[in-house]
């Protein structure tokens, strides 16, 4: 749990000058991965594991900065859709830029260490069903 700490401040302080939380910029990877670069909500909440309401807040967040745009679904009316904007692509390049220069925190392992913790950490996420 202290190395979670210690990685997740190394992310922030470097996402900070983006004027990005980590939730936020997750949320803006999630929106870049995404076939169409839009989501529903519900669905946005599901892959990254949190409530509703955080969700909520944090798309209100990016979408103040024009990072997404809400947008009604073409083919359910009850469902609201997340976008991406070209000015939320490009901070999402640049804050990913920024978090890869200091290797996500992962400071003291080499280049195969760092393989070999993630192939192990991807084991624990596939036994718990988060792929």
């Amino acid at each position: 749990m202290r190395v979670q700490q210690i990685l997740q401040s190394a992310v922030d302080n470097a996402l900070r000058p983006y004027n990005l939380t980590f939730a936020r910029y997750e949320a803006l990877v999630l929106l870049t991965f995404s076939r169409r670069g839009s989501l529903p909500m519900r669905v946005m909440g599901d892959r990254l594991q949190l409530h509703p309401t955080s969700v909520t807040n944090i798309v209100d967040r990016l979408e103040q900065d024009g990072l997404v745009q809400r947008v009604p679904h073409p083919t359910d009316r009850r469902t609201t859709l997340v976008e991406i904007t070209e000015d939320g692509r490009d901070l999402m390049k640049k804050a990913t830029e920024a978090v890869t220069e200091i290797d996500f925190g992962l400071r003291g392992i080499t280049e195969r260490q760092t393989q070999q913790l993630t192939e192990l950490l991807g084991k624990v996420r596939h036994a718990a069903g988060d792929f």
